[in-house]
């Protein structure tokens, strides 16, 4: 199996969300990164060379969409996961299109998340 490296970069505007994907992400041994929003995360000027996003869709000032539009116009290419509720799958095939790799709704299935996040992460290792 390959190394998994790089954080995980968490984008979600609802602070409760981010602090506890957190704390279940980092029981797993990963690494974690936190953003209120795509505002914060483009301000970012440490970005990592590795590791994955896991973006929320719905956030003030800049949807998840728009968010991973710009990154992909700045050349960065981590792993990116859409987590949104609801889903549609007019919004899969519109995410997918911009280049995330998966969209999971909420609630979160910690399962489904962890392994999103492991089959990026090790693709990008």
């Amino acid at each position: 199996m390959p190394t998994i490296t790089g954080p995980v970069l968490l984008i979600d505007d609802d602070a409760a969300v981010r602090q506890s994907l957190k704390f279940a992400l980092e029981l797993e041994g990963l690494e974690v990164r936190l953003y209120e929003g795509g505002a914060e995360l483009l301000a970012d000027r440490d970005l990592p060379g590795a590791g994955c996003l896991v973006i929320d869709l719905t956030m003030p000032g800049m949807d998840g969409i728009d968010l991973m539009d710009r990154l992909r116009a700045r050349h960065v290419d981590l792993p990116a996961i859409l987590i949104s509720s609801p889903t549609s799958s007019r919004l899969r095939t519109r995410a997918l299109r911009v280049g995330f790799r998966q969209v999971l709704e909420k609630p979160l299935d910690d399962g489904a998340l962890l392994d999103g996040i492991h089959s990026a992460l090790s693709t990008a290792a």
